[in-house]
């Protein structure tokens, strides 16, 4: 079985991996380069859920299931910083079954969360904070960078996606 993933990021495809791994023992990861049609950093949860949804059918037409993941900020009354970041799946078979799925959200830093508000993805300024590489940012999954590994990549993907 193929299961194309509408992203380059190979956290993205780790935590794919991991949770088709629980229920498939053949399958190949096919990564699609696509756009989410939605702004570099999605606002809400409906914004998110449109970004991954667009992946997943953008995904469709290079394997047998096309799984799209998009990470946005959402307002959250009673959060420090008002927002949590929130990252959303949506999984299409070639019958135009959909189905989406959320992850645990947390909470950034307060210097993301307002770089964010100003249009700049989670990433840039992350790597920024953090003083580390955006390119190896992006890889690794600024949760990855916060928990300083605790959460590798693919780890959040992967629990939610199961």
């Amino acid at each position: 079985m193929k299961i194309a993933v509408g992203s380059e990021r190979k956290a993205k495809h780790e935590g794919v991996r991991k949770a088709f791994a629980h229920y498939y023992n053949d399958f190949e990861i096919v990564p699609v380069k696509c756009v989410s049609g939605v702004a570099a950093q999605p606002m809400s949860d409906d914004e998110t859920i449109d970004g991954a949804v667009n992946r997943a059918h953008a995904a469709l037409g290079h394997g047998d299931l096309g799984v799209g993941i998009e990470a946005g900020i959402k307002p959250v009354k009673h959060s420090i910083n008002g927002y949590l970041n929130t990252t959303w799946c949506a999984i299409i078979d070639k019958n135009g079954f959909l189905t989406v799925g959320s992850s645990p959200d947390f909470e950034y830093p307060k210097k993301i969360v307002e770089a964010a508000l100003a249009g700049i993805e989670a990433s840039a300024s992350a790597a920024e904070l953090f003083k580390v590489d955006e390119a190896d940012l992006r890889e690794k999954g600024v949760i990855g960078e916060l928990t300083k590994g605790v959460c590798p990549p693919g780890t959040n993907t992967s629990t939610w996606l199961s």
